[in-house]
């Protein structure tokens, strides 16, 4: 038995079951779930009908590497969507299977492994990171992010022994939970410090086509290594899925770009790893990468949840618009956890504690007194329980 295996922390989800494993939720009302970023929205029709057309690929063993159509299709959209000018589709490209496995799989194949290794992370954070930190055999390293640094980590004050340990920085832009958004110049600050203690920036970029519609969107970090006139992408990484963008999470279907020298090691562990992408799902995953109207459509029904519930939630709980992704990362008042309890046996809303998406460092959890809602649900239901969401807040107060 692998022993790191031990030092792997329950999922988030898993501690939600346990906290409200002795609370009976309000049988009165219908239970409203805003926990799980599943999207809800219909996958597009045409990305379902091509999925259907291509049934009999099933018969087709695919290759790790994918077929040329689909990799020239991401190609295409990085270099429309970020502004690129160069990006190769045989070597700068590899379609994965959605970008958990992805960006656990990238982790063990890019870490050495090593006593003094770090794999840096945001903090709150996707647990894939620290999992994979773990089972790479080195220690994650955390970085707060909190409404004194606007929700993104002051690299400012990481000290220059965590980057001379550093095997893989994982950013998160959008954000998971926080939908706050690295500016430019702060990813092209990272690339100078990855360029001058030689580590890789893996990029999960996942939430970046969930943004307010006619604004500008979510800057990448491929965008930024063009910016400084970097077409090679060196020691950069994105992570992209189809899951959030095209409402198509059972697909499970993404791809990872960016420096051809890290995707040519990883595309040999892929290899061995045995996790190429069905035909079948491919030729889906190529129609839906070419198409924009059914995102435009996607981000508007966004925009009108976070429009009304805003509203309702208004003067009774602090919340702010994030800059991007379907999360709201509010304060509660009072302990997290026990808002969470509450909260479903008053009301019959599920939502997840911030400390579960956090990690306590020295005696500070940037999570707690917070809650991760996420506006999945249809329009309806998320008016529903931001209304029910405000009656338990104003009854709380009488």
């Amino acid at each position: 038995m692998n022993t790191d295996l031990e030092r792997l922390q329950p999922y988030p989800f898993e501690k939600l079951r346990a906290l409200i494993a002795d609370v009976t939720p309000n049988p009165q009302l219908r239970p409203i779930a805003l926990s799980i970023g599943e999207p809800k929205h219909p996958s597009p029709p045409f990305v379902l009908r091509t999925l259907a057309d291509n049934l009999d690929k099933a018969a087709v063993y695919p290759t790790t590497l994918g077929i040329a159509s689909l990799r020239q299709g991401i190609a295409d959209w990085l270099k429309c969507r970020f502004q690129l000018t160069q990006v190769d589709p045989a070597a700068q490209v590899i379609p994965v299977n959605g970008t958990r496995e992805a960006l656990f799989s990238f982790t063990q194949a890019m870490v050495r492994r090593d006593a003094e290794g770090l794999v840096v992370s945001p903090n709150p954070f996707y647990q894939i990171y620290e999992g994979a930190a773990f089972l790479a055999g080195v220690e994650p390293h955390y970085l707060s992010c909190d409404q004194s640094n606007g929700f993104i980590p002051d690299f400012d004050q990481v000290p220059e022994a965590v980057w001379q340990r550093c095997q893989v920085l994982f950013i998160c832009t959008p954000g998971n939970p926080t939908g706050a958004v690295m500016p430019l110049a702060t990813l092209q600050q990272l690339i100078e410090l990855a360029d001058r203690h030689d580590f890789v920036i893996a990029s999960d970029e996942c939430y970046s086509e969930i943004y307010t519609p006619g604004a500008a969107a979510p800057v990448g970090l491929l965008q930024a290594c063009a910016a400084m006139g970097r077409d090679d992408y060196a020691r950069c990484v994105v992570f992209h899925s189809l899951s959030k963008r095209s409402n198509l999470p059972g697909l499970r279907s993404g791809f990872v770009a960016g420096d051809a020298s890290l995707l040519a090691p990883y595309l040999t562990y892929r290899t061995y790893h045995g996790c190429a992408m069905p035909i079948q799902s491919q030729m889906a995953s190529l129609a839906a990468w070419q198409d924009e109207d059914h995102v435009a459509e996607n981000r508007r029904q966004y925009q009108a949840k976070f429009d009304a519930v805003l509203d309702i939630l208004s003067g009774v709980l602090d919340v702010e618009r994030p800059d991007a992704g379907f999360y709201l990362w509010p304060r509660t008042p009072g302990d997290d956890r026990e808002f969470t309890r509450r909260l479903l046996a008053e009301q019959n809303v599920a939502v997840v504690p911030g400390s579960f998406l956090s990690r306590e460092i020295d005696g500070y959890n940037p999570g707690a007194g917070r809650i991760r809602m996420a506006l999945v649900a249809p329009l309806a239901d998320c008016i529903e329980a931001a209304q029910r969401i405000r009656q338990f807040i104003e009854g709380q107060s009488r």
